[in-house]
C-alpha cells in the first residue's frame, strides 16, 4: 500500500478517536489479568453490559491468584445472567496455567498466549497490545467494519463477488498499524468501528464468516442457563430440575436430560446423593 494511503487512513482514525473515544474500566490499566478479563467478558457481549460484571469481579477475584483457587459455586454468581458461562471456567483455567507455568502473570508473545484455555487468536493479539503495548494487528468485530467499509467498498458487479477474509483485512491492518502507539491506535479503530455500526449498513454482512447468532429463546444456551440460576440456589434433584426448566423454558425433558450430561461433563456441575449443584 502506497505511503500516502496510509497516513490518510491514520489521520482518520486518529482524528476520529480524539473527539469521540470512549472511556472503559479496562482501559484504564495495563494489568494483564484485568485485561484478560475484560476481553473474556467481551466476547460475545455488549460492552455496556460487561462494565458492572467487570467491577464486581474484580471485587470478588481481584488478583489472578484469588480467581485459580477458587471453585465454580464462587465463580459463578459474579458470573450470573453474561452468559456463556464456558467462558467463566475457561478464565479461571487460564489463570492456573499462568500460576503453575508463569509465576502469575501472562505471557507477551501472541503463540504462547494462544495456548491458554478461553484464549483464540484475538484474544491473545488484544493481551499483547493493551497490556503490552506490542505493535499487534487485531482483528474483531468493530474493527473489521472499519476495514472493510475503508478498503472493501461495495462493488455492484455482475456474479458472485469474491468475499472478504480476515487473512486478506489482517494484510491491510499490519501495513497500517501505528507503531508508536498501536494501544491506542486498536481502541480508536474500535472506537470508529462501533461509530460506524450506527451510521451505515453493516459491512460485516460481506465478510466470508458472517453469520447471525442463533436465537436465544428455545436454544440449548437457555436450558443451560436456567440449570446453573436453579443450581446456584440449591441444590436440586433431578425430577426436580426437569420439572422447573420445562416450565421456564418449555422445553423438551431430552433437551434438558442432555444439558444435564453436557454441564457434568464440562465439570460445572456434580451429582452427590442424588442431588445436582455447581461444582
Amino acid at each position: 500500500m502506497k505511503k500516502g494511503r496510509i497516513l490518510i487512513f491514520q489521520k482518520t482514525i486518529w482524528e476520529f478517536y480524539r473527539k469521540n473515544k470512549r472511556d472503559f474500566p479496562w482501559r484504564q490499566t495495563t494489568d494483564p489479568y484485568k485485561i484478560l478479563v475484560s476481553e473474556v467478558m467481551l466476547q460475545q457481549t455488549q460492552t455496556d453490559r460487561v462494565v458492572r460484571y467487570y467491577h464486581t469481579w474484580l471485587r470478588r477475584f481481584p488478583t489472578i491468584e484469588s480467581l485459580a483457587k477458587a471453585s465454580f459455586k464462587q465463580i459463578y454468581p459474579c458470573w450470573m445472567g453474561l452468559g456463556y458461562n464456558r467462558r467463566a471456567m475457561a478464565l479461571q483455567k487460564a489463570a492456573q496455567k499462568a500460576i503453575s507455568e508463569y509465576h502469575g502473570t501472562l505471557p507477551k508473545d501472541v503463540k504462547l498466549l494462544e495456548e491458554f484455555p478461553g484464549i483464540g487468536p484475538y484474544t491473545a493479539k488484544a493481551i499483547s497490545s493493551f497490556a503490552y503495548n506490542i505493535p499487534t494487528a487485531c482483528i474483531e468485530t468493530n474493527i473489521r467494519r472499519v476495514f472493510i467499509h475503508e478498503f472493501f467498498p461495495l462493488r455492484r458487479t455482475s456474479g458472485q463477488a469474491r468475499k472478504i477474509t480476515d487473512e486478506r483485512i489482517l494484510k491491510i491492518a499490519e501495513q497500517v498499524i501505528d507503531r508508536n502507539n498501536p494501544r491506542e491506535w486498536n481502541w480508536a479503530l474500535m472506537d470508529y468501528g462501533a461509530y460506524l455500526k450506527n451510521q451505515i449498513e453493516n459491512p460485516n454482512r460481506r465478510h466470508k464468516n458472517y453469520t447471525v447468532q442463533s436465537k436465544f429463546e428455545g436454544s440449548l444456551r437457555q436450558i443451560r442457563g436456567a440449570m446453573l440460576r436453579i443450581l446456584s440456589a440449591k441444590p436440586t434433584t433431578q425430577k426436580e430440575l426437569l420439572e422447573k426448566i420445562n416450565k421456564l423454558t418449555l422445553q423438551h425433558p431430552d433437551r434438558i436430560k442432555k444439558v444435564i450430561v453436557d454441564l457434568e461433563k464440562e465439570h460445572l456441575i456434580i451429582c452427590n446423593r442424588s442431588l445436582y449443584s455447581l461444582n
